[in-house]
Order: C-alpha cells, then sequence, then structure tokens
C-alpha cells in the first residue's frame, strides 16, 4: 500500500509552476502506481495530485457507487473529469497548474503540499494550518485511542501466551 507522508512548503512561481519534492515523487514506485501523474479538484476544493492508478481506483468506487441517481451520477462524473488533468513535471520537477484550476482550488502562491496516503493535497499554507489548528485536538484524540486499543491487545496477547506456557509446563 502507498503511504506518502509529510509537510512539504513550496512556493508557485510566476509562471503557476509548482515543485514538487523529489522525497514526495520517490516514493511512488511507477511500475505499480503508474508514471502519469494526475491533478484534480478533491473534496473541500483541494487540490489533489494522484499517481494513475489510485486516480483510476478512484474512478472505479465513483463508477460503482449506487447510491446516486443516473443524473446526479452523470453530473458527477462530468465536473470530476473537467476537473482534472494529466500533469507533466519538467526537468527540475515542476508541474504546472493551470489558471482555472489554481482559482477553482482558490491557491494563492505559498503551498503546502501534503501526502495522504495515496495521494498529495496542495494547500494554501495559510489554510494548511488553520486547518491543523482546528483539528489538532480530534487528531490527539483518535491517536490516543488507537495507542490505548493496541497496548491492550498487545496486554491480552502477552498474557495469553503465558498461560499457555504454564498449562504446557504442568
Amino acid at each position: 500500500m502507498l503511504k506518502l507522508t509529510g509537510e512539504y512548503e513550496h512556493v508557485v512561481d510566476e509562471k503557476n509552476r509548482l515543485f514538487i519534492s523529489t522525497k514526495l515523487r520517490s516514493k511512488v514506485d511507477a511500475e505499480k502506481y503508474g508514471s502519469d501523474w494526475i491533478l484534480a479538484l478533491g473534496v473541500d476544493g483541494i487540490l489533489c495530485l494522484y499517481p494513475e492508478k489510485c486516480y483510476e481506483r478512484l474512478l472505479t468506487e465513483l463508477a460503482a457507487d449506487k447510491s446516486l441517481p443516473d443524473d446526479d451520477m452523470i453530473s458527477v462524473e462530468r465536473l470530476y473529469f473537467a476537473f482534472s488533468s494529466t500533469v507533466e513535471f519538467d526537468r527540475q520537477g515542476r508541474l504546472l497548474i493551470h489558471e482555472k484550476l489554481k482559482k477553482r482550488a482558490k491557491l494563492g502562491n505559498q503551498l503546502t503540499l501534503v501526502g495522504v496516503r495515496d495521494h498529495i493535497e496542495i494547500w494554501n499554507t495559510e489554510d494548511w494550518e488553520r486547518f491543523v489548528a482546528e483539528k489538532a485536538s480530534t487528531y490527539e484524540r483518535q491517536l490516543m485511542r488507537a495507542r490505548k486499543s493496541l497496548l491492550q491487545k498487545e496486554a491480552q496477547k502477552a498474557a495469553y501466551t503465558e498461560e499457555d506456557v504454564e498449562q504446557m509446563e504442568e
């Protein structure tokens, strides 16, 4: 499973080119996830950069969703494809963000790239910092619950193993 992680601050240049860290791009195995990249407007107006096969899996899930009426599905499909484009990196590792997509995502020039498992999200740095401030306590609570659950499972496993050992010795 792909695990893109981390935060990376960058600036969009005067030609709307954005540098994508080699550290992020190198985590994507081209044979496994494809060599093309798709730039798409995602949830909450966040611009997302997907390796092609991750994008294709998302499209498959979208097409398989039977909860939407046909008319809505057609509209969603139109918008999803309209708000997406295949991008290429230049020799310096930059990609071009088309002006219209930049406006739709309400992007300025100071951006933070965030690795989110199978894609990279592109945020205005101020918006990202606001999101982090608003959601940090929720993150901490979830993390604590997960840690507690993991420790309880490990303790149960260790206790069970000790009992088995005692029974074998008898």
